[in-house]
C-alpha cells in the first residue's frame, strides 16, 4: 500500500524565503527518485505544502535522512513559525486531493517543532490550502 507524507510550512519572514525556496526545490528534486509522486503547493502568506506518495514508509524515511532534505531540515526550526506533518497508508496509488490532504492534516496531523511558533501554530490552526499554484514534479 502506498504511504502518503504531507507537510505544511510557513516561512516566518521574507528574509528566509530565498534560501527556503532553494532548499525546498533541491529536496523536491531529490524526492523525485524513489517515490511515486511529488507535488508542491505555494499558498498565501509564505506558506508551502508538500504531498509525496511513497511505495512504503521505509522509502520515505530513507529519503529524509540523506541529501538536500537532511541538510535543510534543521534550518526550518529557525525559518518557519508554523509546521505540520501527517502520514498515512492508503489503498489508492493516486495522490490524494488537496482537500483530502487538508482534512487528514487537521484530523491526524501533528505540529512540528519550530523555534518561533505563531499563535496559530500553538493552537494547531490550519487554514485550507489555496490550490492555484501547484507544481507536480512526478
Amino acid at each position: 500500500m502506498p504511504f502518503v507524507s504531507i507537510t505544511r510550512l510557513r516561512v516566518r519572514s521574507f528574509r528566509y524565503l530565498p534560501v527556503f525556496l532553494i532548499g525546498a526545490f533541491r529536496s523536491a528534486r531529490q524526492a523525485k527518485t524513489g517515490n511515486l509522486a511529488v507535488s508542491l503547493l505555494s499558498d498565501s502568506n509564505f506558506t508551502f505544502w508538500t504531498r509525496t506518495l511513497w511505495s512504503d514508509e521505509r522509502s520515505m524515511r530513507a529519503f529524509m535522512l540523506v541529501g538536500a532534505h537532511r541538510r535543510i531540515m534543521p534550518r526550518l526550526l529557525q525559518w518557519c513559525d508554523e509546521a505540520a506533518v501527517a502520514h498515512w497508508l492508503q489503498e489508492s496509488p493516486e495522490a490524494p486531493s488537496w482537500q483530502e490532504t487538508y482534512r487528514r492534516l487537521q484530523q491526524e496531523g501533528r505540529a512540528s517543532k519550530v523555534d518561533h511558533p505563531s499563535a496559530a501554530q500553538l493552537r494547531f490552526e490550519i487554514p485550507p490550502p489555496k490550490t492555484t499554484r501547484e507544481l507536480n514534479l512526478k
